[in-house]
């Protein structure tokens, strides 16, 4: 229970995610704060986004559902097999195991947000943006980011592996 006023945006330029290096990029990522005397919730994720001119979020699978919403610029999104223009107000839901990625196409910022119904979020990459010196490599195995450990535990202990069929 809790109310998060400042977003504490990182960059994405992280060369230990070798299949989405976006160096001109920022996200934040948002959970509701522990609080065991007030209780919290468990069971939400947000992850906000501002995607540079031309960058783009490489086609993906989680295992659970996500909803992305357009803030503010001009952008495509695909979805399974559809590929479409979104803009500010766009609100794109993603069905659990379904390919899916963004490209920014404005000449300005590109801002989202994306909810996701766990803290956990199981992640497989159909293609890449290749970190340096990885250009050629098949994208890495399916691992889950588990927001709770990054944001407030050992973030040594936030990306694990996981299992990920092969059609999610």
């Amino acid at each position: 229970m809790s109310i998060i006023k400042d977003l504490d945006y990182q960059p994405l330029a992280d060369e230990s995610d070798p299949d989405d290096y976006r160096p001109n990029s920022q996200w934040a990522l948002v959970i509701d704060p522990r609080n065991d005397a007030a209780g919290f919730v468990e069971s939400l994720a947000l992850l906000f986004e501002r995607m540079a001119p031309g960058d783009r979020i490489p086609l993906h699978t989680h295992s659970i559902d996500e909803v992305i919403v357009i803030d503010e610029g001009q952008g495509e999104v695909t979805v399974g097999n559809d590929l479409k223009s979104v803009s500010s107000g766009t609100v794109v839901f993603v069905p659990a195991g379904t390919p899916h990625g963004t490209r920014n196409l404005g000449d300005g910022v590109l801002k989202l947000h994306a909810v996701f119904p766990s803290q956990e979020i199981p992640i497989r990459y159909l293609e890449r943006n290749p970190a340096p010196g990885t250009a050629g490599a098949p994208p890495q195995p399916p691992f889950s980011l588990r927001l709770r450990e990054l944001l407030e535990g050992d973030p040594a202990k936030a990306i694990v592996p996981t299992e990920i069929g092969s059609g999610q």
